[in-house]
């Protein structure tokens, strides 16, 4: 299993240096407060990054307040059960 995680590691850092390289134009970006000039391979790659980060952390944040809701639910039945039997 390693090996293969290994492999496709590679194989996606290959791909990238190949993007990179590929696209290595400049392109402006006018951000209101300042003008930067970033390869294309560059943009990309950062933008793919914080796509990849904003994901994850809205899957997380999903599966978080879920877990939070159900649990609270299962405290408030739990709860309702032990005053009956009082």
């Amino acid at each position: 299993m390693r090996l293969i995680v290994t492999l496709l590691l590679l194989l996606f850092i290959a791909g990238g240096v190949i993007l990179g390289a590929l696209n290595a134009d400049l392109v402006g970006y006018d951000l209101a407060f300042a003008r930067i000039q970033v390869p294309k391979g560059a943009a990309l790659l950062a933008m793919l990054a914080i796509g990849w980060i904003l994901g994850g952390l809205t899957a997380w944040l999903g599966v978080t307040t879920r877990h939070r809701r159900e649990r609270r639910r299962i405290a408030k039945t739990q709860g309702a059960k032990a005053s009956k039997t009082a």
